[in-house]
């Protein structure tokens, strides 16, 4: 028998994208919120450029590096990949040409300095003047300049001449949206109508002003930018130098990393194009992009709202507080006798800030232990943590610092939390924390009364806003006795504690656990179907691409088994036609981002059902630390397996996983029902 095939993981991310870019084209969803997925699409094309295309040129340069995430050949990924990128990026810009033509139709328009009045020049020139000049610093651009460009940045690549003369050459980096907003609002040049320019526009017109003492009478401008490899790895062997210092080398060698991607206008000057790939050391064999005149679209996430709706933003959608967390009683007290389910961002998450508050005040709280992956820039988390310390409690701070991109926050995390005396532990060396785990001890006179919580998403009340996660709090003393045992491995991970883990009934843990459980129980499942008796599975990820699994819950599909998946991102799963009739796999991109793991077995009518920090990749289960909890309450089991069947009933904003990766909808004769709306009134009904 043939062994199953699989799509290349990096073929199905960017089949996950445009299903991103198909938000930002469907004329139904309101025209910020497609803007805001042009901008979605756009960073994460950044970040794909940044590390897998990086790690697959190293594995392309040197096959000898044992990557067994990969199926297929690295080089064949590659030129495909390029080819796929050449083509979104068209189908981006046409996206883009039409939302401008929408927004005109609206009286909104995104000026160029061609088409100012004379009182928006007399406006942007003060700006400058007044504001930006002093954020800029130009770098004019010979054979002798040594090259650094930021791959976060945005450059404006300028030819300038004094008569007609050969061109020089210069380069300026656009302030970044922190230090200075992109979109500036200029006064109307009409009533009843919205200009908007880019800051770029702004200091473009302001180069006579900034070069004309040099004797420079023409000017061209046009923007640029460029991605750098930021896939580095950690000596572990190192003993001499710890995993912070190692972070601090990772983040400077990011820093000088070899570009990988240069994006620019395609009407920008050939001469400057050929010098910047001559500085930046690029070849044909790189990524060379030319585009439209906005790049950065990243930025485009924060695009104003000047178009005065408010219908199916996320941050603007409903969230309330849990029904059972919406009086003043303590949390404590509510889990003594119930867990709580929380579903993020349909319910607030400020529930899990007001845990850690209350654990922080409560008199009777002795210990708090948590892990901490991605924090929000001003975290409430943190503030939380801190004043439990100042109030005498002991505090254990499990924190990852190689979260990718978040590395330098969680430095200075380390640092803070470390000044108020609370004890930060960086876990192992070779394996990443990734659990979403707490454990609070609380006494009252001689007894223990713990409680904690666990979740499939980041501490992160920024992101909670618009990420679709499960919380779970309990006071469940076999579980949290196993939350215990967790914690205790990680600040000591013995031998014998190792053992413990694999005892637990409730916790599931990785590396390597998990796995072997999800095997036993799709086994369980063929089992059943064996013996004529209803079998099924359903699993939603963010990602499905480990071989046994998938080799796995191919042959239960075989078997008859019906497997049900919804995965949002990367899926690698070709579907044969022996077997397609048992597997119904979908995608959901919708206002807010999938990112909840659930996986449930129909085991016989008594269902099995479980929430997890991993998804199914090899660097989830075999190389971070992750935690799967088995659900026990019977309430909290129906309200999930709710959840799961309205996605599944989906047929709005799910398509179709297939072999050809044509993100079709799925269309059928049943009603309209899109998922995510029926959730908000699933649980508006559970409120009342």
């Amino acid at each position: 028998m043939p062994k199953p095939q699989f799509i290349p993981r990096d073929i199905s991310w960017l089949s996950f994208n445009e299903r991103v870019l198909q938000e930002a084209k469907d004329i139904t969803t309101p025209i910020l919120q497609r803007i805001k997925f042009l901008g979605i699409f756009s960073n994460n094309l950044d970040e794909f450029f940044r590390v897998r295309i990086s790690a697959l040129k190293k594995f392309v340069q040197n096959p000898k590096i044992n990557h067994t995430e990969y199926i297929g050949n690295p080089q064949n990924i590659l030129e495909n990949v390029n080819q796929i990128v050449l083509d979104q990026q068209f189908q981006f810009s046409k996206i883009w040409n039409n939302i401008v033509s929408e927004m005109n139709k609206k009286n909104i328009f995104i000026v160029t300095n061609d088409k100012l009045t004379n009182i928006q020049k007399k406006f942007i020139t003060e700006l400058y003047s007044n504001d930006i000049e002093t954020l800029i610093t130009p770098i004019l651009l010979n054979n002798k300049t040594k090259l650094y460009c930021n791959d976060y940045a945005l450059y404006l690549g300028i030819s300038m001449q004094k008569n007609d003369e050969h061109p020089s050459f210069a380069m300026i980096e656009i302030p970044r949206n922190k230090i200075y907003p992109r979109f500036i609002k200029l006064p109307n040049s009409k009533p009843n109508r919205t200009e908007i320019i880019l800051l770029e526009d702004i200091i473009s017109y302001n180069l006579p002003f900034l070069f004309g003492f040099l004797g420079f009478k023409k000017f061209r401008s046009h923007t640029f930018k460029i991605t750098k490899d930021a896939d580095y790895d950690f000596d572990i062997s190192n003993k001499k130098t710890n995993v912070a210092d190692q972070i601090r080398i990772g983040i400077k060698s990011r820093r000088l990393g070899k570009p990988t991607r240069l994006v620019y206008d395609s009407q920008m000057d050939s001469l400057l194009v050929g010098f910047l790939i001559r500085k930046l050391r690029l070849s044909l064999k790189d990524a060379l992009i030319p585009g439209g005149k906005i790049h950065n679209f990243k930025d485009f996430m924060n695009f104003p709202n000047v178009f005065n709706t408010t219908r199916n933003l996320p941050n603007n959608m409903v969230s309330n507080n849990h029904i059972d967390l919406n009086n003043n009683m303590q949390i404590s007290k509510v889990l003594a006798k119930q867990d709580i389910l929380l579903t993020f961002p349909y319910q607030s998450f400020r529930s899990v800030i007001d845990f850690l508050i209350e654990a922080a005040m409560d008199p009777c709280v002795k210990e708090i232990n948590i892990t901490i992956y991605r924090l929000a820039s001003n975290s409430k988390i943190i503030n939380a943590l801190i004043n439990a310390a100042r109030n005498g409690k002991k505090v254990f701070v499990f924190l990852e610092l190689r979260a990718r991109f978040n590395e330098e926050d969680n430095l200075n995390w380390r640092d803070k939390l470390e000044t108020e005396g609370i004890t930060v532990l960086l876990g192992f060396p070779d394996k990443k924390i990734h659990a979403k785990i707490c454990f609070i001890k609380r006494k009252i006179n001689s007894k223990w009364q713990n409680y904690g919580f666990i979740s499939t998403g980041n501490l992160n009340e920024n992101t909670a806003k618009v990420y679709v996660d499960h919380l779970i709090m309990t006071s469940k003393k076999e579980i949290i006795k196993e939350f215990e045992y967790f914690f205790n491995y990680l600040k000591n991970p013995l031998h014998k504690l190792k053992i413990k883990l694999k005892s637990f009934k409730f916790l599931i843990t990785c590396p390597t656990l998990l796995r072997e459980k999800m095997l036993n129980l799709i086994d369980n499942e063929i089992v059943n179907f064996k013996n004529q008796k209803k079998a099924e599975i359903t699993i939603k990820l963010n990602a499905l691409n480990d071989i046994q699994l998938m080799s796995k819950l191919i042959h239960a599909a075989k078997c008859g088994v019906k497997i049900n998946l919804i995965v949002r991102g990367i899926y690698a799963i070709i579907p044969q036609k022996e077997w397609l009739h048992n597997v119904t796999a979908i995608s959901i991109v919708d206002n807010y981002l999938e990112h909840s793991r659930i996986i449930s077995f129909h085991n016989q009518g008594n269902p099995l059902i479980y929430i997890s920090s991993s998804d199914w990749m090899v660097r989830n289960l075999d190389h971070r630390i992750e935690a799967t909890l088995k659900v026990s309450d019977t309430t909290i089991q129906n309200q999930i397996l709710d959840f799961l069947n309205l996605q599944l009933k989906d047929n709005v904003k799910a398509r179709f996983l297939d072999k050809n990766l044509s993100n079709q909808y799925v269309i059928n004769n049943q009603p309209k029902m899109r998922s995510q709306e029926q959730i908000i009134s699933l649980l508006k009904l559970n409120l009342k």
